[in-house]
């Protein structure tokens, strides 16, 4: 008999803890669990990739950063109907909703997933101050909360939190997805129409105060003072010729004609396999990059920040540097490039320590010990 699990999360749009939830569903035993998604707003493109594994998604039609009470109970009536064994939730609006609708939905076993260091001191991310603060009061009331880093449980006791269990739970990568493809790099550069013999460095993020590209376009500018052959590739929403405030630092900083601007794109494997270094640049909020495994996983080195699990991903397969530095980045930028493929190891790692089956294995060992076992949760 199958265990059957609702996922709730706010949308469905290109964040990390949305392509985690994507690839969980997707790399699970389809005989032995059935998944299905409500979303409280409008799902987002991350959607498609489910409806076409048959995946249900449901929205419940709330607005965005507003809560509504016909939302909360179509939530309730939906989980009556669909009597799952398991509520998951996926960021603190849904670990909140969610834990009010199960109260009156015949409490379903109930997990919430905590996807993030600490955002309530960050800039711009005041609002999140009082749902942290009313979930950690009511931190008691899941079976398990499920973190994937170490820095965003510490953060969280730190806030109050104080479960009846912790599941840590790293993210993983598809590696069939994301692999080495070095026979393709150059075709690859020239669909994106860049210089097959060039230095190229790239960021896969979106354009967010959390992901600092300031910092980035100061170390590209420092770094082609002494490098006439490279190139900077920018991809994610908002790193497009629309965003005035992107362009204008690129202008400023003297970078017009080094930076190449690709918006967000639906296949990012074809994008890590044309750099030399990959960068991340976070100064608050990260808790398990995804973006490093994936880089990783198509063999390329990376320069991190030190923030979230950034340095237990990376290990010595890239250089982690400090936040806010762009003199540091820039160096670590050279010294990678002077090591020359010492990536070796990166796709090694990821598949040792941060593959989709390992991270599936998890959370399925996870759902039965809290359902068929009844058992301690798995640390």
């Amino acid at each position: 008999m199958s265990i059957r699990i609702c996922h709730l999360i706010t949308d469905l749009d290109t964040g990390g803890a949305e392509r985690s939830l994507v690839n969980l569903i997707l790399g699970s035993n389809a005989a032995q669990f059935r998944h299905e998604v409500v979303c409280l707003i409008e799902p987002g493109p991350m959607a498609t990739p489910l409806a076409e594994a048959g995946i249900v998604v449901t929205t419940l039609g709330m607005r965005r950063g507003r809560w509504s009470l016909s939302g909360l109970s179509r939530l309730i009536h939906h989980l009556r109907a669909t009597r799952p064994a398991i509520l998951q939730t996926w960021l603190y609006h849904a670990d909140l909703a969610g834990t009010i609708a199960s109260w009156f939905a015949g409490n379903p076993k109930l997990l919430w997933n905590v996807r993030c260091s600490d955002m309530t001191h960050a800039p711009g991310e005041t609002s999140l101050r009082l749902p942290v603060r009313a979930l950690s009061l009511l931190s008691r009331c899941p079976d398990a909360i499920v973190v994937n880093s170490r820095r965003g449980r510490r953060d969280h006791e730190a806030l109050g939190y104080r479960p009846k269990a912790w599941a840590e739970i790293p993210n993983g990568v598809d590696l069939a997805r994301f692999r080495e493809r070095r026979s393709e790099r150059a075709s690859l550069r020239a669909l994106l129409g860049l210089d097959p013999d060039a230095v190229v460095i790239g960021l896969v993020a979106r354009f967010h105060p959390m992901k600092d590209v300031a910092t980035f376009l100061r170390a590209a500018a420092l770094f082609t003072q002494k490098h006439a052959h490279v190139q900077f590739l920018l991809c994610g929403t908002g790193f497009d010729r629309d965003n005035n405030a992107l362009t204008g630092m690129i202008a400023d900083l003297g970078l017009g004609g080094r930076v190449m601007l690709l918006g967000r794109q639906p296949c990012a494997e074809d994008i890590y396999p044309t750099l030399d270094v990959f960068s991340l640049c976070s100064i608050y909020g990260e808790g398990f990059p995804n973006v490093l495994c994936e880089a990783m996983a198509c063999g390329i080195p990376c320069v991190a920040t030190d923030i979230g699990d950034s340095a237990e991903i990376v290990g010595d397969c890239g250089l982690i540097v400090p936040m806010r530095d762009p003199a540091a980045l820039a160096q670590a930028w050279q010294k990678l490039l002077d090591l020359g493929p010492q990536a070796v190891g990166a796709r090694a790692r990821v598949a040792a320590k941060f593959s989709r089956e390992r991270m599936c294995a998890d959370y399925e060992a996870l759902y039965r010990s809290i359902t068929i076992n009844q058992g301690a949760v798995p640390a």
